[in-house]
């Protein structure tokens, strides 16, 4: 049975090298786990979807909760699924550093990567609007 998963947590060091780490582990692990994905950061704020086994999945989410990367870690959105939505990438990266504003106020009250104070179906919406505009960078 596949799921989607849709967490929110803080980044405890937002530099380059801890996001080139989540995403290089996520790259490595992921395929032999069946998990599929999106990454999404804007300065320590950190938004994933992660598809897969329910089994699979619930042990990733479970590692994320203990990774001492993270902080304040809020599942958003889970739910069965008849197929994936990020099936192309082990683990698709989304920097809105470099994306336009007017994507993020179209979901938010402030031009902000800021999911806590949105439903996780906004944040879904969010990731899908930026997959169908080809925002994804870093697909592997």
């Amino acid at each position: 049975m596949l799921v989607r998963l849709l967490y929110v947590s803080r980044c405890i060091s937002n530099s380059v090298e801890t996001v080139e780490s989540i995403l290089s582990q996520s790259r490595l692990h992921n395929p032999g786990l069946g998990i599929t994905g999106i990454l999404c950061h804007s300065g320590n704020i950190f938004l994933q979807a992660i598809e897969g086994g329910r089994d699979a999945v619930s042990e990733l989410y479970n590692h994320i909760i203990r990774d001492a990367r993270h902080a304040d870690v809020v599942l958003l959105h889970y739910e069965e699924i008849s197929e994936r939505r990020f099936g192309g990438w082990t683990m698709g990266q989304v920097n809105l550093s470099k994306i336009n504003t007017t994507v993020l106020m179209k979901y938010s009250e402030l031009p902000e990567l800021n999911p806590y104070s949105v439903s996780g179906k906004v944040s879904l919406a969010l990731l899908e609007e930026l997959m169908a505009t080809a925002s994804i960078i870093g697909r592997a």
